[in-house]
């Protein structure tokens, strides 16, 4: 072997072998598929999923996403290999593990901190995104005399992504990057079909272009798009396959390369398919057998028998998770698990401030309101009237997942099994924050991490026509806005989750977040003078 090799396990899973290395980077192999048996990865990596294929030293998982945490396949492994993971706020992906069972040897590792792999010089280390409201990190692996950055599920900033070169002391030799989002906006949500095809335009394209404008800070030698789109098997969910066609936010490798392409002709871009092997010192691949004759164009055969594969498997959530009886007092339950939410940080419901209504289908189900903040938490299981901030329909067995600690909120909404509307049509990240997280140690590290920011560097920004002095980090998730934003039309946007922000009075226009703080830079005086 000359150089390290990396395989791909499909989706975001990456082997890196080289001497002394047996990696394994978000392996998601398990027939299951993830969140409510919705998710599936695409195309099919089952042939992939062999015991050489996962005897591994070392799995390295990005964050608890179970597309990247696939807590089945980590129990097949051998006892001797290692876990590494991220050190986040909150426990949640630690006792994931633990309550899998898994008696492996965990290794947290705080941001930048380096684990060395083997007595060769090799070591990895995690690079998290700069707000803990997202526990999402990047795996950078240093193996061999080279540099492969696994960036999965996190949005990067510019200086964080230079950091990881100067880490390497030399330039990235593989980048894999994530451009196929995972949100149930608008694709969820109660909108007349030209807004969906609006809003997913506008998402597919700010995707594209951030990670183009990131890749252009500290080009890699070789940059491979990843992680998307999932494959939606269950008859329920299927439509959303549909999301894969431009303008759908779920776009394919194909396409998310054709862009890559296009407006960086001069960065070597490629895209591997599960069991299709890189050869990172010569750039050279090997394609696997099983793609012979495979192609992005049109996949609705290819789905329809892939579907008929997994349909046990389909069956099988739906057998484990049965509609609850009335006397299974789903209700009450869900009452006292808002109760306890709310009491968990008086930061997130003073922003959250408003009621959520909660259509619930099924025998024990109902109609449930609950009002989160700004002071308290109320929850009303018989509400009459009134209009909710958010309205959210579920299926009670999915619910009752959550009530049970089976899932977590984000497993629900990332499984696509809901709808939702809300008016004001306005995102509340808190409402959300506190809803993935439902951890006091994370909702108190974002509200460090918001309340003590430096908001006196500034940088100056154009639209063409006016120049607006602005702070230098974002309000919401710190992205630098330097790099990170586009101005247009006396709107600033930041690329970082799209964020928009009024240039006159700094107010964030399409989500809850403080304001950005903004002044209009003098006209500079007329020549002579």
């Amino acid at each position: 072997m000359n150089g390290p090799l990396v395989t791909s396990l499909g989706h975001a899973g990456l082997r890196i072998d080289a001497p002394g290395l047996r990696m394994l980077c978000d392996p998601w192999m398990s027939p299951r598929g993830a969140f409510l048996g919705s998710w599936f990865p695409f195309p099919d990596n089952a042939h992939v999923r062999t015991p050489a294929m996962l005897d591994a030293d070392w799995v390295a998982i990005s964050h608890e996403h179970l597309d990247h945490l696939d807590l089945p396949l980590l129990q097949g492994l051998s006892p001797s290999t290692r876990l590494v993971i991220p050190r986040y706020p909150s426990r949640e992906m630690r006792n994931r593990i633990a309550g899998a069972g898994l008696r492996n040897v965990v290794i947290e590792l705080d941001a930048w901190e380096r684990l060395a792999l083997n007595d060769r010089g090799d070591w990895v280390t995690v690079i998290p995104e700069l707000s803990p409201m997202c526990h999402d990190a990047a795996i950078l692996v240093h193996v061999d005399g080279h540099a492969v950055l696994h960036t999965n599920d996190a949005r990067l900033s510019v200086s964080q992504l230079r950091r990881a070169a100067e880490e390497c002391g030399r330039p990235l030799d593989v980048m894999g990057v994530q451009m196929s989002g995972a949100s149930w906006h608008p694709i969820c949500y109660d909108y007349p079909p030209e807004v969906v095809e609006r809003i997913s335009s506008e998402k597919r394209l700010g995707k594209f272009r951030a990670v183009t404008r990131l890749l252009r800070s500290a080009p890699p030698k070789i940059v491979v798009p990843y992680a998307g789109p999932p494959a939606f098997l269950d008859p329920a969910v299927a439509h959303h396959n549909a999301a894969v066609r431009a303008p759908g936010i779920f776009p394919d490798q194909a396409q998310a390369l054709a862009f890559l392409r296009d407006r960086l002709p001069g960065q070597t871009s490629l895209y591997l398919l599960p069991g299709d092997r890189l050869h990172v010192d010569s750039g050279d691949v090997e394609r696997d057998p099983m793609w012979a004759g495979f192609s992005f164009d049109d996949t609705s055969e290819y789905l329809r028998a892939y579907a008929a594969r997994r349909a046990d498997e389909i069956a099988a959530v739906y057998a484990e998770l049965p509609d609850p009886p009335p006397e299974s007092r789903l209700g009450e339950r869900f009452r006292d698990h808002f109760l306890a939410l709310g009491a968990l940080s008086g930061y997130f419901l003073q922003r959250i401030g408003m009621t959520v209504r909660f259509e619930v289908v099924g025998r024990a189900g109902g109609t449930w309101d609950v009002r989160l903040g700004p002071e308290t938490t109320e929850v009303d299981l018989a509400p009459v009237g009134g209009t909710p901030g958010y309205h959210l329909t579920v299926e009670a067995r999915w619910l009752d997942a959550v009530l049970t600690g089976r899932i977590r909120w984000e497993d629900l909404f990332l499984s696509l099994r809901i709808r939702a509307s809300r008016d004001p049509d306005v995102y509340n990240d808190y409402l959300v924050g506190l809803l993935k997280h439902a951890d006091r140690d994370a909702l108190e590290a974002i509200e460090g991490y918001e309340t003590h920011r430096d908001p006196t560097e500034t940088v100056m920004l154009s639209d063409g026509e006016s120049d607006y002095v602005v702070s230098r980090y974002c309000p919401h998730a710190g992205e630098d806005l330097q790099y990170g934003a586009v101005v247009r039309d006396g709107r600033l946007r930041c690329l970082g989750h799209n964020f928009e922000f009024d240039l006159e009075t700094g107010t964030c226009l399409n989500a809850r977040c403080d304001p950005l703080q903004v002044t209009r830079a003098p006209a500079p005086l007329p020549s002579g003078r």
